[in-house]
C-alpha cells in the first residue's frame, strides 16, 4: 500500500544562488525533520545548479519560472498554473522580490501563505520606498503570516507595512555549529600558496560583492591601517571572498595603494567553513542587513566581528563581547576597530571565544526549524 504523500510547502524566492536568504532557505530543508512535509523550491527568474546540489533531502524539486527583467504580467498565470499543479498546502514567499506570488497563489486554492522578510530591497535600504510599501500594503490581506529574521524588521513591518501583531513570529537565523567551528589547533592555512605566514593577521569577509554589502569600505579601512601601521605590512592580509561588481573596484583600490599582493580575491567558493577557520579577524561592512548568516558563522567559527550598526546586526553581536560595532560607510572609524584587534592577540581570542558561547546557547539551528515548523502547523490548524 503507498504511504499517502507529505503536505507540501512551496517555497517562492528570486533567484536560488549563493546568497544569505538563499543560504538560510537550504538550512531549513535539510534540517526539517522527515514525516512532516515536502518541500519545491520556485524560483521567479531561474536557479543555480551548483548551489541546488546544497540540498540534501531528497525529491525537492526546483522551477524556474524566468521572469523577465521590470513588468512581467505573464508571471501571474504560469505561478498560478504551477500551484494549481503541484497543489501546495503552503506558500512561503520571502522578500519583496517574490511577494506578488502571494496572489496566484490565494487564486489557486492555496490557504495558508507565508510571507519571510528576510531584508529590505537594495535599492530601499531603510524601508521607507512609498511605492514599495503600498505594494506590501496591497498584498497584506493575502498573507496569514509574516516572519521577520530581526527585531528591526519585525518593528518595521508593524510601523511602516501596518502588520498586525498577531500575524508576526520573528524567526532569528540558527548556524550549523557542527559545519562551522573554530580552528582546532591555530588558524587554519588558507589554500592560496605562500600568503600567509605563521605570524601573519588574517582580516577577512564573505558575501556577494554588490554595493550593499560595500566591500570597498573594507577595502579603504585596510588601506588606512597600512598607512597608520606601515611595520605591519609584512604581517597583515586581506581576504574578500565573493564576486560582484565591486570585485574589480576593489582591486583597483588596492593596486592604487601598493597593497594588491596583500589580499587574496578568489571570488565565490564553497568551502566557507574552511575559508573562516582561515581568519583571524571577520568584517562585515555593509550597508543594510537583515540578520546576518555570515556574521553567525564567523562566530560559530570563534571570529571576533567587527560590522556596520545596520539592521540586525546589532541583535547578533554583544558590543565589547563578542565584537565592534561601526558606522555604515566609514573607513576611519572601521579601521580603528580593526586596529585594537590586529594589536591585541587577547582580545582576539576573547571576543571569539564569547561569540562562539553565544552561538550554542541562542542561534541553535534546530531550535530555529523547529520555530519554522510551529509556524506551519499553527496556520493549517487555522485554517483546516
Amino acid at each position: 500500500m503507498t504511504a499517502p504523500l507529505l503536505p507540501l510547502v512551496a517555497h517562492v524566492i528570486h533567484r536560488l544562488d549563493v546568497g544569505g536568504l538563499e543560504n538560510g532557505l537550504v538550512n531549513i530543508i535539510n534540517h526539517m525533520p522527515e514525516g512532516r512535509y515536502r518541500h519545491a523550491i520556485i524560483c521567479m527568474t531561474d536557479y543555480n545548479s551548483g548551489f541546488r546540489a546544497r540540498i540534501k533531502q531528497n525529491n525537492v524539486e526546483c522551477y524556474a519560472l524566468h521572469k523577465r527583467e521590470g513588468k512581467d504580467p505573464g508571471i501571474y498565470f504560469r505561478l498560478w498554473r504551477l500551484f494549481k499543479h503541484l497543489r501546495p498546502i503552503i506558500v512561503h514567499t520571502r522578500n519583496l522580490s517574490a511577494l506578488e506570488a502571494q496572489l496566484p497563489a490565494a487564486l489557486a486554492g492555496v490557504h495558508c501563505r507565508v510571507q519571510g522578510e528576510h531584508g529590505r530591497d537594495v535599492h530601499d535600504i531603510d524601508g521607507r520606498n512609498r511605492k514599495y510599501n503600498l505594494l506590501r500594503r496591497v498584498f497584506r490581506p493575502l498573507v496569514d503570516r509574516y516572519i521577520p529574521l530581526s527585531r528591526d524588521l519585525e518593528q518595521w513591518l508593524r510601523n511602516q507595512v501596518g502588520v498586525a501583531d498577531n500575524k508576526i513570529v520573528t524567526i532569528c537565523n540558527g548556524v550549523d555549529s557542527e559545519l562551522f567551528h573554530p580552528a582546532l589547533a591555530g588558524r587554519e592555512a588558507l589554500p592560496v600558496e605562500g600568503f600567509v605566514g605563521a605570524d601573519s593577521i588574517v582580516i577577512g569577509t564573505v558575501g556577494r560583492m554588490q554595493t550593499v554589502k560595500d566591500q570597498l569600505t573594507l577595502v579603504r579601512a585596510f588601506v588606512l591601517l597600512l598607512e597608520r601601521l606601515p611595520e605591519l605590512r609584512r604581517r597583515l592580509r586581506l581576504v574578500l571572498i565573493g564576486d560582484g561588481p565591486l570585485r574589480a573596484q576593489a582591486q583597483m583600490l588596492l593596486q592604487q595603494a601598493n597593497a594588491l599582493e596583500l589580499c587574496w580575491l578568489p571570488g565565490s567558493r564553497d568551502d566557507t567553513p574552511n575559508l573562516l577557520r582561515g581568519m583571524d579577524i571577520f568584517v562585515l561592512p555593509s550597508l543594510a542587513e537583515g540578520i546576518s548568516n555570515t556574521i553567525l558563522e564567523a562566530m560559530a567559527s570563534g571570529l571576533p566581528v567587527v560590522a556596520t550598526h545596520v539592521g540586525g546586526n546589532p541583535e547578533l553581536i554583544v558590543e565589547g563581547q563578542t565584537g565592534t560595532l561601526v558606522p555604515p560607510a566609514n573607513p576611519a572609524a572601521m579601521a580603528d576597530a580593526l586596529q585594537r584587534y590586529v594589536e591585541d592577540a587577547a582580545l582576539r581570542r576573547e571576543h571569539g571565544a564569547q561569540g562562539r558561547q553565544r552561538i550554542e546557547q541562542e542561534f541553535n539551528l534546530d531550535a530555529m526549524v523547529q520555530r519554522y515548523l510551529s509556524v506551519y502547523d499553527d496556520v493549517i490548524k487555522e485554517k483546516y
